[in-house]
Protein backbone atom coordinates (compact mmCIF):
# COMPACT_ATOMS: atom_id res chain seq x y z
CA UNK A 1 0.00 0.00 0.00
CA UNK A 2 1.14 3.51 -1.10
CA UNK A 3 3.05 5.39 1.77
CA UNK A 4 1.23 8.14 2.07
CA UNK A 5 3.79 10.23 4.53
CA UNK A 6 6.72 9.20 1.76
CA UNK A 7 4.00 10.76 -1.33
CA UNK A 8 4.01 14.32 0.83
CA UNK A 9 7.76 13.99 1.25
CA UNK A 10 8.26 13.50 -2.18
CA UNK A 11 6.10 15.94 -3.20
CA UNK A 12 7.41 18.57 -1.19
CA UNK A 13 11.08 17.70 -2.21
CA UNK A 14 10.06 17.74 -6.08
CA UNK A 15 8.61 21.56 -5.77
CA UNK A 16 11.63 22.45 -3.87
CA UNK A 17 13.93 21.14 -6.15
CA UNK A 18 16.70 20.62 -3.62
CA UNK A 19 17.02 18.49 -0.36
CA UNK A 20 18.43 20.96 1.86
CA UNK A 21 15.62 23.16 1.15
CA UNK A 22 12.83 20.61 1.27
CA UNK A 23 14.16 19.09 4.77
CA UNK A 24 13.52 22.53 6.47
CA UNK A 25 10.15 23.39 5.22
CA UNK A 26 9.74 19.83 7.17
CA UNK A 27 11.71 19.98 9.64
CA UNK A 28 13.57 17.20 9.40
CA UNK A 29 17.18 16.64 8.93
CA UNK A 30 18.56 15.87 4.89
CA UNK A 31 19.60 12.68 6.18
CA UNK A 32 16.59 11.57 7.41
CA UNK A 33 14.82 12.92 4.29
CA UNK A 34 16.87 11.42 2.26
CA UNK A 35 16.09 7.98 3.56
CA UNK A 36 12.83 8.84 3.20
CA UNK A 37 13.11 8.78 -0.08
CA UNK A 38 15.16 6.01 -0.62
CA UNK A 39 12.60 3.80 0.88
CA UNK A 40 9.77 5.44 -1.60
CA UNK A 41 12.19 4.70 -4.25
CA UNK A 42 12.13 0.99 -3.37
CA UNK A 43 8.75 0.51 -2.44
CA UNK A 44 8.13 1.74 -5.91
CA UNK A 45 10.76 0.39 -7.49
CA UNK A 46 11.63 2.93 -9.26
CA UNK A 47 14.41 5.98 -9.16
CA UNK A 48 12.14 9.56 -9.10
CA UNK A 49 15.02 11.64 -9.07
CA UNK A 50 18.56 12.58 -10.79
CA UNK A 51 21.18 14.73 -9.60
CA UNK A 52 22.33 17.82 -11.80
CA UNK A 53 24.89 19.74 -10.37
CA UNK A 54 23.09 20.60 -6.92
CA UNK A 55 19.46 20.36 -7.60
CA UNK A 56 17.61 17.39 -7.99
CA UNK A 57 15.65 16.95 -11.19
CA UNK A 58 12.76 14.48 -11.51
CA UNK A 59 13.15 11.39 -13.91
CA UNK A 60 10.58 10.36 -16.21
CA UNK A 61 8.87 8.35 -13.83
CA UNK A 62 9.10 11.62 -11.04
CA UNK A 63 6.98 13.88 -13.00
CA UNK A 64 4.44 11.09 -13.62
CA UNK A 65 4.38 10.56 -9.47
CA UNK A 66 4.01 14.09 -9.29
CA UNK A 67 1.26 14.69 -11.33
CA UNK A 68 -0.66 12.00 -9.36
CA UNK A 69 0.32 13.37 -5.82
CA UNK A 70 -0.74 16.76 -7.41
CA UNK A 71 -4.24 14.93 -7.78
CA UNK A 72 -4.40 13.17 -4.44
CA UNK A 73 -3.48 16.31 -2.67
CA UNK A 74 -6.08 18.16 -4.46
CA UNK A 75 -8.38 15.87 -3.82
CA UNK A 76 -7.74 15.06 0.07
CA UNK A 77 -7.62 19.92 0.41
CA UNK A 78 -11.40 19.66 -1.68
CA UNK A 79 -12.40 16.59 0.53
CA UNK A 80 -11.47 18.91 3.95
CA UNK A 81 -13.33 22.02 2.22
CA UNK A 82 -16.42 20.10 1.40
CA UNK A 83 -16.87 18.77 5.17
CA UNK A 84 -16.43 22.09 6.58
CA UNK A 85 -19.04 23.82 3.96
CA UNK A 86 -21.31 20.97 3.52
CA UNK A 87 -23.81 23.02 1.49
CA UNK A 88 -21.53 24.06 -1.00
CA UNK A 89 -21.63 21.56 -3.62
CA UNK A 90 -18.47 20.30 -5.27
CA UNK A 91 -16.91 21.90 -8.92
CA UNK A 92 -16.05 18.30 -10.54
CA UNK A 93 -12.72 19.23 -12.58
CA UNK A 94 -12.96 19.67 -16.41
CA UNK A 95 -9.06 18.52 -17.65
CA UNK A 96 -8.35 19.96 -20.62
CA UNK A 97 -5.03 20.02 -22.34
CA UNK A 98 -4.73 22.61 -24.94
CA UNK A 99 -2.30 22.32 -27.52
CA UNK A 100 0.29 25.00 -27.32
CA UNK A 101 -0.46 26.54 -31.52
CA UNK A 102 -4.04 26.93 -30.48
CA UNK A 103 -4.82 30.55 -30.31
CA UNK A 104 -5.48 31.26 -26.60
CA UNK A 105 -8.38 33.59 -27.85
CA UNK A 106 -10.08 30.17 -29.62
CA UNK A 107 -9.57 28.43 -26.30
CA UNK A 108 -10.90 30.72 -23.63
CA UNK A 109 -13.87 31.13 -26.52
CA UNK A 110 -14.67 27.50 -26.64
CA UNK A 111 -14.27 26.86 -23.32
CA UNK A 112 -15.96 29.22 -21.22
CA UNK A 113 -18.97 28.00 -21.60
CA UNK A 114 -18.40 24.92 -19.59
CA UNK A 115 -17.90 27.12 -16.90
CA UNK A 116 -21.57 28.40 -17.07
CA UNK A 117 -22.83 25.02 -16.58
CA UNK A 118 -25.61 23.98 -13.87
CA UNK A 119 -23.94 21.81 -12.30
CA UNK A 120 -20.35 23.30 -11.35
CA UNK A 121 -16.85 22.21 -13.07
CA UNK A 122 -13.59 23.53 -12.74
CA UNK A 123 -11.62 23.89 -15.21
CA UNK A 124 -8.03 22.50 -15.08
CA UNK A 125 -6.27 23.62 -18.46
CA UNK A 126 -2.93 22.48 -19.34
CA UNK A 127 -0.79 23.33 -22.40
CA UNK A 128 1.46 21.18 -24.33
CA UNK A 129 3.03 19.38 -27.53
CA UNK A 130 -0.39 17.75 -28.67
CA UNK A 131 1.69 14.44 -28.92
CA UNK A 132 2.16 14.64 -25.21
CA UNK A 133 -1.38 15.70 -24.34
CA UNK A 134 -2.51 12.83 -26.20
CA UNK A 135 -0.85 10.34 -24.14
CA UNK A 136 -1.99 11.60 -21.22
CA UNK A 137 -5.83 11.47 -22.61
CA UNK A 138 -4.91 7.73 -23.46
CA UNK A 139 -4.13 7.18 -19.40
CA UNK A 140 -7.43 9.35 -18.29
CA UNK A 141 -5.53 12.20 -17.15
CA UNK A 142 -7.45 14.64 -19.67
CA UNK A 143 -10.98 14.75 -20.07
CA UNK A 144 -10.69 16.57 -23.78
CA UNK A 145 -7.89 18.06 -25.61
CA UNK A 146 -7.85 21.07 -28.52
CA UNK A 147 -5.70 20.73 -31.01
CA UNK A 148 -5.62 22.28 -34.75
CA UNK A 149 -5.27 18.68 -36.31
CA UNK A 150 -6.86 15.30 -35.37
CA UNK A 151 -4.74 12.59 -33.69
CA UNK A 152 -1.73 11.56 -35.59
CA UNK A 153 -2.79 7.98 -36.96
CA UNK A 154 0.85 7.07 -36.36
CA UNK A 155 0.45 7.43 -32.35
CA UNK A 156 -0.42 4.40 -31.25
CA UNK A 157 -3.44 6.18 -28.79
CA UNK A 158 -7.11 5.43 -28.87
CA UNK A 159 -9.12 8.62 -29.36
CA UNK A 160 -10.92 10.14 -31.58
CA UNK A 161 -11.18 13.43 -32.92
CA UNK A 162 -14.13 15.44 -33.31
CA UNK A 163 -13.98 18.57 -35.97
CA UNK A 164 -15.55 21.80 -33.83
CA UNK A 165 -15.15 24.15 -37.00
CA UNK A 166 -13.03 25.99 -39.66
CA UNK A 167 -12.31 29.87 -40.80
CA UNK A 168 -10.07 31.41 -42.85
CA UNK A 169 -7.29 33.32 -42.05
CA UNK A 170 -6.26 37.54 -41.25
CA UNK A 171 -3.04 38.85 -41.19
CA UNK A 172 -2.88 41.36 -38.83
CA UNK A 173 0.51 44.01 -37.51
CA UNK A 174 0.97 46.74 -34.98
CA UNK A 175 -0.56 49.92 -36.34
CA UNK A 176 3.45 51.14 -36.64
CA UNK A 177 3.63 48.94 -39.53
CA UNK A 178 0.06 48.44 -41.11
CA UNK A 179 -0.88 52.46 -41.36
CA UNK A 180 2.34 53.05 -44.10
CA UNK A 181 1.30 50.24 -45.98
CA UNK A 182 0.04 51.53 -49.89
CA UNK A 183 -0.29 48.38 -51.83
CA UNK A 184 -3.74 45.87 -51.31
CA UNK A 185 -3.81 42.91 -49.65
CA UNK A 186 -1.92 40.41 -50.33
CA UNK A 187 0.31 42.61 -52.34
CA UNK A 188 1.07 44.25 -49.18
CA UNK A 189 2.95 41.33 -47.15
CA UNK A 190 5.33 41.20 -49.96
CA UNK A 191 8.62 42.10 -48.11
CA UNK A 192 7.07 42.81 -44.92
CA UNK A 193 8.47 41.10 -41.66
CA UNK A 194 5.66 38.14 -40.78
CA UNK A 195 5.90 35.92 -37.95
CA UNK A 196 4.60 32.64 -38.63
CA UNK A 197 3.42 29.12 -36.41
CA UNK A 198 6.06 26.68 -35.83
CA UNK A 199 6.56 22.92 -37.28
CA UNK A 200 4.34 21.83 -34.94
CA UNK A 201 1.53 23.58 -36.22
CA UNK A 202 -0.97 22.49 -38.87
CA UNK A 203 -1.25 25.87 -40.03
CA UNK A 204 2.55 26.62 -41.15
CA UNK A 205 2.21 24.55 -44.23
CA UNK A 206 -0.94 26.13 -46.09
CA UNK A 207 0.57 29.40 -44.64
CA UNK A 208 3.77 28.61 -46.96
CA UNK A 209 2.20 27.62 -50.29
CA UNK A 210 -0.25 29.79 -50.52
CA UNK A 211 2.62 32.74 -50.01
CA UNK A 212 4.35 31.13 -52.65
CA UNK A 213 1.16 30.70 -55.12
CA UNK A 214 0.50 33.99 -54.76
CA UNK A 215 4.26 35.03 -55.49
CA UNK A 216 4.79 36.57 -52.35
CA UNK A 217 7.81 37.00 -50.53
CA UNK A 218 7.76 38.34 -47.05
CA UNK A 219 10.62 38.32 -44.84
CA UNK A 220 9.55 35.55 -41.72
CA UNK A 221 11.75 36.81 -38.75
CA UNK A 222 10.49 34.32 -36.45
CA UNK A 223 8.52 31.00 -35.86
CA UNK A 224 6.70 30.40 -32.79
CA UNK A 225 5.52 27.23 -31.05
CA UNK A 226 3.35 29.47 -28.97
CA UNK A 227 0.92 31.45 -30.24
CA UNK A 228 0.38 33.63 -27.71
CA UNK A 229 4.13 34.61 -27.71
CA UNK A 230 3.76 35.17 -31.37
CA UNK A 231 0.80 37.67 -30.45
CA UNK A 232 3.07 39.65 -28.25
CA UNK A 233 5.72 39.60 -30.89
CA UNK A 234 3.24 40.85 -33.13
CA UNK A 235 2.04 43.50 -30.71
CA UNK A 236 5.64 44.80 -30.45
CA UNK A 237 6.03 45.67 -33.69
CA UNK A 238 8.09 42.79 -34.88
CA UNK A 239 5.63 41.81 -37.89
CA UNK A 240 2.90 40.75 -38.72
CA UNK A 241 1.08 37.51 -38.49
CA UNK A 242 -1.80 35.14 -39.27
CA UNK A 243 -4.88 35.11 -36.58
CA UNK A 244 -8.57 33.09 -36.93
CA UNK A 245 -10.79 34.91 -38.20
CA UNK A 246 -13.39 34.34 -36.23
CA UNK A 247 -10.99 35.68 -33.36
CA UNK A 248 -9.62 38.95 -35.44
CA UNK A 249 -11.90 40.98 -33.36
CA UNK A 250 -10.93 40.32 -30.30
CA UNK A 251 -6.99 39.99 -31.31
CA UNK A 252 -7.18 43.62 -31.99
CA UNK A 253 -8.77 44.71 -29.58
CA UNK A 254 -6.81 42.79 -27.01
CA UNK A 255 -2.91 43.32 -29.33
CA UNK A 256 -3.94 47.03 -30.49
CA UNK A 257 -2.97 45.98 -33.90
CA UNK A 258 -4.74 46.48 -37.46
CA UNK A 259 -5.70 44.08 -39.92
CA UNK A 260 -3.85 44.16 -43.08
CA UNK A 261 -6.53 41.65 -45.30
CA UNK A 262 -7.94 38.28 -44.59
CA UNK A 263 -8.61 35.25 -47.03
CA UNK A 264 -10.30 32.16 -46.96
CA UNK A 265 -8.15 30.46 -48.98
CA UNK A 266 -6.39 29.13 -46.23
CA UNK A 267 -8.37 27.54 -43.40
CA UNK A 268 -7.52 26.84 -39.80
CA UNK A 269 -9.43 23.98 -38.20
CA UNK A 270 -10.04 23.14 -34.28
CA UNK A 271 -10.79 19.46 -32.91
CA UNK A 272 -11.63 18.41 -29.76
CA UNK A 273 -9.80 14.87 -28.89
CA UNK A 274 -11.88 12.38 -26.80
CA UNK A 275 -11.29 9.08 -25.62
CA UNK A 276 -15.46 8.85 -26.45
CA UNK A 277 -16.88 7.88 -29.68
CA UNK A 278 -19.46 9.72 -29.49
CA UNK A 279 -19.20 12.68 -26.75
CA UNK A 280 -21.48 12.24 -23.59
CA UNK A 281 -19.44 14.79 -20.92
CA UNK A 282 -21.55 17.87 -20.27
CA UNK A 283 -18.45 19.93 -20.23
CA UNK A 284 -16.87 18.39 -23.76
CA UNK A 285 -21.00 18.94 -24.84
CA UNK A 286 -21.00 22.48 -24.04
CA UNK A 287 -17.67 23.12 -26.35
CA UNK A 288 -19.15 21.52 -29.18
CA UNK A 289 -22.40 23.22 -29.33
CA UNK A 290 -20.11 26.74 -28.87
CA UNK A 291 -17.80 25.57 -31.79
CA UNK A 292 -21.25 25.17 -34.05
CA UNK A 293 -22.43 28.59 -33.09
CA UNK A 294 -19.52 30.48 -33.60
CA UNK A 295 -17.81 28.45 -36.88
CA UNK A 296 -19.78 28.63 -40.02
CA UNK A 297 -19.61 24.92 -42.05
CA UNK A 298 -19.03 26.57 -45.66
CA UNK A 299 -17.40 30.60 -44.53
CA UNK A 300 -16.91 33.32 -42.00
Amino acid sequence: MLNYKHLYYFRTVANAGALNRAAEKLHLTPQTLSGQISAFEERLGVALFRRSGRRLELTDAGRTALVYADDIFQVGAELEDALQNRLAPRAHPFRVGIADVVPKVIAYQLLAPALALAEPVKLVCREDRLEQLAAELSIHRLDMVLADRPLPATMDIKGYSHPLGECGIAFVAARSIGNVLEQAFPANLHGLPLLIPGEDSALRVPLLRWLERKGIQPTIVGEFGDSALMSAFGQAGAGAFPVPLTTVQDVMRQYDVSELGRTHEIRERFFAISVERRLSHPAVLAVSETARQRFRPQGD
